[in-house]
């Protein structure tokens, strides 16, 4: 057997003992950030709006083709924190962004 000595943790949505490196191996995967087209985001990247956006509490659209600097990462893999000139606290859901 390939796996004789890996630990095994106990996966609670399937109740069943997992190796490790499987569990680590999915893990890695989901924590993945991905834009719009599929393209993997980091910190530090350059994103472009796919589309308008209205943003709540500013009073201001976000046009199609501005690029945000900057974004880095949130715990959630659909939102990105950005900076903008005249918004603070920006989150972006990546679904509206393009890696530049």
């Amino acid at each position: 057997m390939a796996g004789d000595n890996d630990d095994y943790i106990y996966d609670e949505a399937t109740g069943e003992w997992r190796p490790a490196s499987e569990v680590a191996a999915a893990a890695a995967q989901a924590s993945e950030v991905r834009d719009a087209s599929g393209n993997i985001l980091q910190d530090g990247d350059s994103v472009t709006l796919i589309k308008d956006l209205k943003v709540k509490g500013a009073g201001q659209t976000l046009k199609q083709g501005t690029v945000i600097k900057s974004i880095r990462l949130t715990d959630n893999p659909e939102e990105i924190d950005c900076r903008h000139d005249a918004i603070k606290g920006l989150v972006l859901r990546t679904e509206f962004v393009k890696k530049r």
